[in-house]
């Protein structure tokens, strides 16, 4: 099998080959403890999935352009360091957020929000008009019209990224102010994500019927360890609407009949409403948080599972690895799961226990397992 046809058949719940191979990429720091245990230097601006897929063969190496649209900030903030404090850094990052953080060369941290982009509606309304524009030029790659052509005869899976609603306002409000704002002023908050839902559809529009599309993904990041950080009761009210009136839309003409959701966190309370608004894939499906037996019971094949490989047993070593994959055996073999690592590789993971997870995992899929570890341009 092609691995789009791999792909869509593991969509559906049939039987493919194998399942397809993906991973969900690394932490930089991961990288630079795997460059000093044999691993070559990288690019500055590597992406921390591309190069896990391309030095580990996985079929995450074979996708090709997809339909890259830009729906998101355009253009982004350029990322500036403020101040120098020490051990830390005060600096802007891409999204505009001003934050501080432990300076990288000493280890991966989680950034503290000093201040956000976003604190009133005037904010908002400069953002929304500056960087949030359908119509800028550049939201489509100049190579557009062969790549929609590509899309229709292609052996790899056409993919379009489509954006967010909570998770990008989240990160320009801050949780606080946006939670608070749901209730203080729910109007600023359904003209936000209609506005990003308008976009989005503004720039499909003008690939619609041009393309055939086999996976459209978002990104929310909306859950923590015991649910969403959103009650299910507002993400009824604000969100689902808009994410139904995009996935008819890719349906309708972009032939596109699955969506893929990236969210941490325990997401069970959010699965039915996503499931019933077009959206039927889930990752990366933490292991503490979310439990893919309970969903597979609740949905059957309706939902596609991906993930769901604890990390933490890779930095144990081979015998907890080896127990890892034998929890999640019996979903490799009942079809609709495609395994994975439930979020990054993080950095106290050695390249050899990497390496040993890859082999069983190809093992187990039925694939061989192949690794390149030559250097990238």
């Amino acid at each position: 099998m092609t691995h789009r046809e791999r792909l869509i058949a593991c969509l559906k719940g049939e039987k493919a080959d194998r399942p397809p191979d993906y991973e969900f990429g690394a932490w930089k720091q991961t990288f630079e403890r795997w460059r000093k245990e044999g691993l070559p230097p990288l690019p500055e601006k590597a992406d921390k999935f591309e190069v896990l897929d391309r030095f580990f063969r996985t079929d995450g190496a074979d996708t090709g352009s997809g339909i890259p649209v830009e729906v998101g900030l355009f253009p982004r903030f350029d990322p500036t360091i403020l101040h120098e404090q020490g051990d830390h850094l005060i600096f802007r990052d891409d999204e505009g957020v001003i934050c501080e953080m432990l300076r990288p060369e000493l280890g991966a941290s989680i950034p503290k929000y000093l201040k956000y982009p976003i604190e009133s509606r005037a904010d908002w309304q400069r953002m929304r008009d500056e960087r949030l524009d359908p119509e800028k030029p550049g939201r489509l790659p100049d190579n557009i019209d062969d790549l929609c052509k590509e899309s229709f005869y292609a052996d790899y899976p056409v993919i379009v990224f489509v954006g967010s609603l909570y998770g990008w306002i989240r990160n320009w409000m801050g949780v606080e102010r946006l939670s608070v704002t749901i209730y203080d002023d729910p109007e600023w908050i359904g003209d936000m994500m209609e506005h990003l839902t308008v976009l989005t559809l503004k720039v499909l529009e003008k690939i619609a019927g041009r393309c055939k599309i086999d996976v459209a993904h978002w990104w929310e990041d909306m859950c923590f360890n015991k649910g969403p950080l959103m009650s299910p009761k507002h993400v009824a009210q604000f969100m689902l609407p808009r994410y139904k009136r995009v996935t008819e839309f890719l349906r309708k003409e972009c032939e596109c009949n699955f969506n893929s959701l990236d969210c941490d966190g325990n997401i069970h309370s959010l699965v039915k409403l996503w499931l019933d608004n077009g959206i039927s894939v889930m990752l990366p499906l933490e292991v503490p948080h979310t439990d893919a037996y309970r969903i597979r019971k609740e949905f059957g094949k309706d939902v596609l599972l991906r993930g769901y490989f604890d990390k933490r047993a890779l930095i144990e070593g081979e015998e907890a690895i080896d127990r890892e994959f034998e929890r999640i055996l019996p979903l490799i073999n009942e079809g609709g799961f495609i395994p994975h690592t439930d979020h990054c590789v993080p950095p106290d993971v050695s390249l050899e226990n990497f390496c040993y997870y890859r082999k069983r995992k190809c093992e187990i899929l039925g694939k061989t397992f192949e690794v390149e570890f030559s250097e990238i341009d």
